[in-house]
């Protein structure tokens, strides 16, 4: 069985070769991602995976998809939005995600970033750049004392609600879905209560309609004005200019951002001298109380590999006419 895999990044590279030799398939890869412009690339494969931000556009690319004998399109990654499911459902395109890769990873980098944020680490280290070394304002808060919120207890959500609890915090969370294994864990709540009562809020969601722009200017004014905001999930689940603009206003006290909007072209890749065209995001780097990250919380060894991994088993298992361990559709 031959597969190719798009978008490939240089840190895949030996983790495909690994896969290649344990599950006994040919692997090729591309650094191109997937259109319309390279997509008879795929006549020569059984199936492909991709990991890229910018959407699967067009019924001619699904279409030529099935056309060149692809039976599925296999993400290397969680999040599902860039694909046109009603497309890929019109021509028997199977679609799957890794939304197991490694909860953890996300997980502790939102631990990171609270514990950063409560000891203003950022604003001490700019302070020392100006050889001030005072402690003025920064008398933080400890986690055992504080509540967190846990927009979506997901896989990755109900990890964040573990370890915020086992470090001794009060753990709300808001789901539709009630896991009977979160029971110790989390006291399932309204949103309004989440937003009201926490001193810390982290979203795990995917971006569905429902979760478009979830996190506006009404939502962040019901958060306390000292509360850290946290968003290791999908850029497009806030409203960034509300989020910019409660920042400002003092509506909430802090911010962690690994995912924002305009990340395409900018997240992964060093742009030097050329820069980027993204206020917001400009914004939110200036400030000493957030904290912005290149969409980085996934990107631990072993995420890295089971993304790669998972993925590869489920195409491998839809070309063998099998049910995906990972369906999306």
């Amino acid at each position: 069985m031959k597969l190719l895999m798009f978008n490939t990044q240089p840190y895949e590279v030996e983790t495909f070769a690994k896969i290649a030799n344990d599950l006994k398939v040919e692997i090729d890869w591309t650094e191109e991602g997937l259109s319309l412009d390279n997509v008879d690339k795929t006549k020569d494969y059984d199936a492909i995976t991709i990991q890229q931000h910018g959407n699967l556009e067009g019924e001619d690319l699904y279409k030529r998809l099935a056309e060149n004998g692809i039976k599925q399109i296999s993400l290397r990654s969680t999040g599902y939005e860039i694909i046109d499911l009603d497309l890929a459902n019109k021509y028997n395109l199977k679609v799957t995600n890794v939304s197991g890769y490694s909860p953890r990873s996300v997980s502790e980098l939102v631990l990171a970033d609270t514990m950063a944020l409560l000891r203003r680490l950022k604003d001490y280290s700019k302070r020392e750049e100006r050889n001030d070394f005072s402690w003025t304002g920064g008398q933080a808060r400890e986690i055992h004392n504080l509540t967190v919120g846990v927009i979506g207890a997901g896989t990755i959500g109900s990890a964040s609600a573990r370890i915020f609890r086992a470090l001794g915090a009060r753990v709300l969370a808001y789901d539709p879905v009630q896991r009977t294994d979160l029971a110790d864990t989390v006291e399932y709540v309204d949103v309004n209560r989440l937003l009201s009562e926490s001193d810390v809020v982290t979203i795990h969601t995917p971006l569905t309609p429902e979760m478009d722009r979830f996190m506006n200017f009404d939502q962040f004014k019901k958060m306390k004005n000292d509360a850290i905001f946290i968003n290791a999930s999908r850029g497009g689940v806030v409203d960034t200019d509300a989020l910019v603009a409660a920042l400002e206003a003092g509506e909430i006290g802090a911010a962690g951002i690994d995912v924002f909007d305009g990340e395409a072209g900018i997240t992964s890749v060093d742009l030097g001298d050329k820069g980027y065209d993204n206020d917001n995001l400009k914004a939110l780097i200036a400030m000493d109380n957030v904290i912005v990250t290149p969409h980085i919380a996934f990107f631990t060894d072993i995420a890295v590999y089971n993304m790669a991994l998972f993925s590869t088993r489920d195409a491998i298992k839809i070309v063998n006419g099998e049910e995906a361990i990972y369906p999306v559709n």
